[in-house]
């Protein structure tokens, strides 16, 4: 057993000083001791948190960060970014991808993110030709995986169709489309490709209800058995419009009634929903996958979360595009879109005299953990030892304690609070930086440079 030492932790029924814990060969949680002494042990001083589950990326988008800051024709949202997207993802290889996501897990790392979920649709060739392994692309998002440390729920995407009733797919989509058989063997093959892996998880994500029909969705759900299963839902108004109008239902209801939506599932956005559909997701047991710096980029909205929270509603937080990347800074942006639309303070946080701060982290390892399908979101045994040390020397932590360290890091600080990571036990970043961080730049920015030449 290796032992690690913290002056304070955050343990599942609180704080504690001077903790011990115990992570075996395979990077596991073997034991949690309070009051320890420091001998024998790798000892730190500082602010051990669990860290946090990223339940929703698109890894290549970090590589078009800022590509699509420039105003469109007639009216600028989502669907012209879309565009941008699609001119973007044409020109990559695989080893493109392996070098764009290498940086954004990074980057995740530092920022407090020990796991990722990986919402993976570019499957084939620029041309859509099908590569000789239809796991290409998941291998290359493996290899990032593995050399930024990051845990990986890697889901292979189902996307057959454009548009609601299952419109024929647009030129750009070419790269994402497959049958259901075809489908199937991407899944099979992804998981023999991820076998070795340290404790990687192999999912499946329907694109979206716009991206699927009735039958084809029943066939690639009923082959997801235990795994995470994850969709984009109701993330902007024309989408539900469309629905409607094609349906005499709105998204979530149409899913709802459709399929049997569990625990396993993880709505993503779910933006754009009644109080009838907020009330379905928290009773289906579903999680709500929240990604507030990309909703807000996009200009998609922002997710009715009092009245879902009331109903015992679960989320998590994504980076999604990966625009900008910072863990503290996507529960900040969570807090603060609630506050600006209802003209209150404090709205994650109902009972009086809570840390709010403590509320969304504690919700976002509650509600991300089972969408990664993994064991990690918490500093106890069992669990893979995924364990963020915040520096309490940061002007935002200095003088403080217990739950107003979470306060100081989401709402007066960032990723820079971040002095040290350990993924599966083993020490990835140390004085805020990634072990692999000037190899991958080195690689990232050769790609980069190259791409935007073309």
């Amino acid at each position: 057993m290796k032992m690690l030492h913290f002056a304070h932790a955050l343990l599942p029924d609180g704080w504690a000083d001077d903790v011990r814990i115990a992570v075996d060969e395979r990077g596991w949680i073997g034991g949690v001791e309070r009051g320890a002494a420091k001998a024998g042990c790798e000892a730190h001083d500082g602010i051990a948190v669990p860290g946090l589950p990223n339940l929703h990326s698109h890894a290549f988008q970090r590589g078009m960060a800022g590509l699509a800051e420039r105003r469109g024709s007639g009216e600028d949202n989502f669907w012209g970014w879309r565009q941008v997207m699609y001119r973007f993802l044409a020109r990559l290889d695989p080893d493109d991808v392996a070098a764009i996501a290498a940086q954004a897990y990074v980057e995740m790392v530092e920022s407090g993110f020990t796991a990722v979920t990986e919402f993976h649709y570019l499957h084939h060739a620029p041309d859509g030709g099908r590569y000789a392994d239809l796991a290409e692309m998941a291998v290359a998002i493996a290899r990032a995986a593995a050399e930024s440390g990051i845990g990986l729920t890697h889901l292979p995407v189902f996307y057959r169709f454009c548009g609601f009733g299952g419109g024929a797919p647009e030129p750009g989509q070419r790269r994402f489309v497959s049958e259901p058989d075809e489908f199937a063997r991407i899944v099979a093959a992804s998981r023999h490709a991820l076998r070795d892996v340290a404790d990687a998880v192999v999912g499946i994500a329907p694109h979206s209800i716009r991206a699927v029909t009735r039958d084809t969705l029943a066939d690639v759900v009923a082959d997801a058995g235990a795994a995470p299963i994850h969709i984009h839902i109701a993330e902007q108004r024309r989408e539900v419009e469309e629905c409607l109008a094609w349906s005499g239902r709105r998204s979530v209801d149409w899913l709802l009634d459709e399929v049997p939506v569990d625990g396993r599932w993880c709505l993503v956005h779910a933006t754009h929903v009644s109080p009838g559909e907020v009330a379905r997701i928290a009773a289906s047991g579903a999680v709500a996958g929240l990604c507030p710096i990309t909703e807000a980029n996009l200009g998609d909205g922002i997710y009715p979360l009092p009245p879902f929270l009331a109903q015992g509603g679960r989320f998590g937080i994504g980076s999604d595009s990966n625009v900008r990347i910072d863990a503290a800074e996507e529960l900040r942006l969570l807090e603060y879109g609630q506050r600006l639309r209802d003209e209150t303070r404090n709205v994650t946080e109902a009972a009086q005299g809570r840390s709010t701060g403590r509320s969304l982290y504690d919700r976002a390892l509650a509600g991300g953990t089972p969408a990664t399908g993994r064991a990690v979101g918490a500093l106890a045994p069992g669990r893979r030892c995924d364990i963020v040390l915040l520096d309490p020397d940061h002007p935002a932590l200095v003088g403080r304690g217990g739950d107003h360290w979470l306060d100081g890091w989401i709402f007066a600080g960032d990723g820079r609070l971040v002095r040290s990571v350990w993924i599966g036990g083993r020490a990835v970043v140390t004085e805020g930086r990634h072990v692999a961080r000037e190899r991958v730049g080195r690689r990232f920015a050769a790609t980069m440079r190259r791409l935007l030449a073309a």
